[in-house]
């Protein structure tokens, strides 16, 4: 017997009702308890689709966020969310979201920071840590969810963040060293392992990813002081790491004294040998065989290859697993109806990889007869996939053979660039602007629902839209914005859109993976070569600048984003996959500016998130990826501006490579982390303008402009004023109008209050033309 398990799974719903759930609870439509019931339900059907299992996963559900759960049960959750009137629950949205179900008013809570959960698209909130952080078991939660499984005659594996890890994603507010935190962490960890052996639990997942970074002597001597300390705890602790390769850390992770270790198999296949030596002979070796990021059928023939004689050494103490939680795929390929049946043969999302996971096993159990079939099938589909001529396209591959170091050099330097922008587009001092969206209002996915399914003819659909740029037009001019955008009423995700008009993406209908809290995206699937048939947003934004005399910003999204947010194809390198996408967006840049567009943001929200996890493979990534952008946007003339916009992670230490994109301006989330951004500044000169964003769109809580105006007068204090831009962190797609307009007056007002500080801008000086 092979024993089986999951490090996560996806906890969203098929038909996302924990998301509808979350949304109503938040605006008081139904109460916590109806909120728990769905809850709880959603946790019954998952461990059912687990059953074929040796052990399913107990904690890997979560209402908001795994980390923030791990800070409740530390008893870490940042103090100001401790109301005199709120429950448990209320101060642990506070802590996510900024603001509890009841609350109104325009202040409220601040929302814990959020970034990107290591390189992948998920987000989780950063536990505060601090001189005087207190740490205080509360289990009850995890606890009631090992009985719930126990009481559905599950054995169950309880999923902890591992202390270590907890420590290294958390960010000292005072300047503390985190790792003197950990003295204080270690008993709260100890009693939270014994109370779960006393509740039933014979293993426990500790998730410890910080093994598969660069860590430093004094990180790798907290492993070793934290496991010996923990080992005195009942459970048998799986000490667990995934995205990436354990390198340095290898030797680490094998003499730490736990009872087993999990290997992300699909990145470090190479050490799975090496810890097969290294262990003791009483250790578990957990291998993650099957992709838990992507969605593409796994070769099992080729798994087994390398896997049986492993088995053959190992026997029992060989565990099989998917790489990581299957939190990052789609729940259930069998829901899809209208997907091309050619590509869907390839393809494998969740629930079809534990079925991946259940043949390896009996392979392995029983011999490779026991399950000929499967693996025939399996052989067939992938072989289907290499012959098919819809991975490829000649033409593509020819424009990729003509791609030269120029098409991504911009004329002039950004100097010269720069002065003829500000006579063509006469914008004032501390010019205001929007990252690109307007609320997608329940009227508007309406709409697009209706004219997918045939009830809303072309015609009618699209003079929809027109109103609603047209509103949303209007809107800004009323609010006295200085640049406007046209709200992309049109589009229903920012990398979807622009898939379904390219030629080698394909769309589920029930894809979706949740990105952060409610917030769900349906990543499309890069299959083949990518081409633009034809222009994908100049009509709509032609037309939005027939309404006003303002300029207004063609709003596009950029090639690595494109790429980071898709499920993309692993029959070439990521690189080659990049320039295609890129070659595709500079197409459309060339013909907005062909039409007259005087601006045009080439989004880049992904590009930090793409960057691989050890500092040392920094350099490669980045090249090809700065390339890709530059190749997308810099082909226009000096007087177009490009924009881009990043949002939610660090940026900090790759300010070099993103000055080298050499975009005119960049917007970038600054306040969620307290504009620690800004912090960058002091040694690093950043070239070209930039808006660091003043407040945080994904809080419902609607800033004073007192607050934004305290902002712009620190980012003035680090960015030159006549290069300082002022704008929000992020679009404004998730959020409604009343407060949109509100929060959106109080910008204006604040830079309008500074410039008058300030006085005029002082003038451009004539620099010289050279790049």
């Amino acid at each position: 017997m092979v024993t089986t398990h999951t490090l996560g799974y996806p906890r969203i719903g098929a038909d996302r009702e924990l998301k509808f759930a979350l949304e109503a609870y938040w605006a008081g439509s139904v109460s916590a308890e109806a909120l728990e019931t769905t809850a709880a339900d959603l946790r019954r059907q998952h461990w059912q689709d687990q059953r074929d299992l040796t052990l399913v996963s107990v904690g890997d559900f979560s209402l908001y966020d795994q980390v923030l759960d791990m800070s409740a049960i530390l008893g870490n959750l940042p103090p100001r969310t401790a109301a005199a009137d709120s429950g448990e629950l209320e101060r642990y949205f506070r802590a996510a979201r900024g603001r509890g179900a009841g609350d109104t008013g325009c202040c409220g809570t601040q929302a814990g920071e959020m970034t990107k959960w290591f390189d992948t698209n998920y987000h989780y909130i950063v536990p505060e840590l601090a001189s005087d952080t207190h740490f205080e078991l509360d289990a009850h939660r995890l606890l009631a969810q090992l009985e719930e499984a126990r009481q559905n005659g599950h054995s169950a594996k309880p999923v902890i963040i591992g202390p270590v890890t907890y420590l290294w994603l958390g960010k000292a507010r005072d300047g503390i060293d985190r790792l003197d935190l950990l003295e204080r962490l270690l008993p709260i960890y100890g009693e939270l392992l014994n109370q779960l052996a006393e509740a039933g639990a014979d293993w426990v997942q500790i998730d410890e990813p910080a093994l598969v970074t660069e860590l430093d002597e004094a990180w790798q001597h907290a492993f070793r002081v934290a496991y010996h300390q923990l080992k005195a705890a009942r459970p048998k602790l799986l000490l667990t790491t995934y995205f990436g390769q354990l390198r340095d850390n290898l030797q680490l992770a094998c003499d730490l004294p736990v009872a087993g270790i999990h290997l992300d198999a699909v990145s470090a296949q190479p050490e799975a040998s090496r810890l097969a030596d290294w262990l003791p002979t009483h250790k578990v070796l957990s291998l993650g065989v099957i992709s838990g990021r992507n969605v593409w059928k796994s070769d099992l023939s080729e798994i087994l290859d390398w896997l049986e004689p492993l088995h053959g050494r190992l026997g029992e103490r060989l565990w099989l697993a998917p790489s990581c939680s299957l939190l990052h795929v789609p729940l259930d390929l069998d829901r899809e109806t209208e997907l091309d049946p050619e590509i869907e043969q390839w393809l494998s999302f969740a629930r079809q990889k534990l079925g991946e996971i259940g043949v390896l096993a009996r392979a392995l159990a029983s011999g490779r007869d026991s399950v000929s079939r499967q693996l025939a099938e399996n052989r067939s589909a992938l072989e289907a996939r290499r012959r098919s001529p819809k991975t490829r396209n000649p033409a593509v591959r020819q424009a990729l053979s003509r791609v030269t170091p120029q098409l991504g050099q911009r004329r002039s330097s950004y100097p010269y660039r720069r002065r003829l922008q500000h006579e063509r587009l006469g914008l004032p001092h501390l010019p205001t602007t929007t990252i690109g969206s307007f609320p997608q209002t329940q009227d508007i996915r309406t709409a697009r629902r209706q004219y997918r399914n045939g009830l809303l003819s072309d015609q009618a659909y699209r003079q929809h839209i027109r109103e609603t740029i047209a509103h949303c037009i209007r809107e800004q001019e009323a609010l006295g914005l200085d640049l406007l955008v046209h709200g992309e009423a049109e589009r229903n995700d920012m990398v979807e859109y622009f898939g379904e008009q390219l030629d080698g993406y394909l769309f589920s209908r029930f894809g979706w993976v949740q990105s952060y809290g409610s917030r769900c995206v349906k990543p499309p699937i890069l299959y083949g070569d990518i081409h633009r048939p034809k222009a994908m947003t100049v009509d709509w934004i032609r037309y939005a600048q027939s309404l006003t005399g303002k300029p207004v910003k063609g709003m596009l999204t950029g090639p690595v984003t494109l790429l980071n947010w898709s499920f993309v194809r692993d029959d070439q390198p990521r690189s080659e996959t990049a320039c295609q996408l890129a070659l595709a967006v500079r197409e459309e840049v060339l013909d907005l500016e062909q039409a007259g567009v005087p601006v045009i943001q080439v989004d880049e929200a992904a590009l930090r998130e793409g960057l691989p996890l050890r500092r040392s493979d920094w350099s490669d990534y980045l090249d090809w990826a700065i390339k890709a952008f530059r190749i997308a946007a810099n082909g226009v003339r000096d007087e177009t501006q490009i924009h881009t916009h990043m949002c939610y992670s660090e940026f900090n230490d790759i300010l070099a490579a993103i000055a080298h994109m050499d975009a005119d301006v960049i917007t970038i989330e600054a306040s969620r982390s307290d504009l620690e951004l800004l912090n960058g500044f002091r040694d690093y000169e950043y070239p070209n303008d930039i808006g660091p964003g003043v407040y945080d769109i994904h809080s419902p809580n609607i800033p004073e402009t007192n607050d934004i105006l305290e902002t712009l007068e620190k980012a003035s204090r680090r960015i030159p004023g006549d290069r300082l831009w002022v704008n929000p962190d992020c679009g404004l797609k998730t959020r409604q109008w009343p407060e949109v307009r509100e929060a959106l007056k109080s910008m204006v007002d604040a830079a309008k209050q500074l410039r008058r500080a300030q006085g005029d801008r002082a003038p451009l000086q004539d620099p010289e033309r050279s790049q």
